[in-house]
């Protein structure tokens, strides 16, 4: 099993930046691939970037590119996912997500708990 536990969320102003961290701790040796999804109230859940660990090859949403960064410290077994200007409409819970199999298709297998992210206008 592998344990997911987010950190670094809170109230930011329009504009402004957050930085988003996402701990794996288990079998940390299975991940293929780390993600970071997002949901609104209301709303379905949105893919916001992603990462292969071992390469670290990346793949964004439409509505973050150019404003969100995702990297990762493999000898911390950290994930983080760095988000400038950012918008009123960022506001949502970020779920961080790890998968197994390769390729960007298939299900994610695990996930943290979520982190809270309020961006006011």
């Amino acid at each position: 099993q592998v344990q997911l536990v987010e950190s670094g969320g809170g109230l930011v102003q329009a504009g402004g930046s957050l930085r988003l961290s996402c701990a794996a701790s288990g079998r940390t040796f299975s991940i293929y691939r780390m993600g970071w999804f997002r949901q609104a109230p209301g709303k379905e859940r949105e893919f916001v970037a992603a990462i292969v660990l071992s390469l670290g090859s990346t793949d964004y949403g439409d509505s973050v590119k150019g404003r969100f960064t995702i990297s990762r410290d493999n000898a911390k077994n950290t994930v983080y996912l760095q988000m400038n200007s950012l918008k009123p409409e960022d506001t949502a819970v970020y779920f961080c997500a790890a998968k197994n199999s390769p390729g960007r298709a298939g299900p994610y297998n695990f996930w943290g708990q979520g982190a809270q992210v309020t961006v006011s206008s």
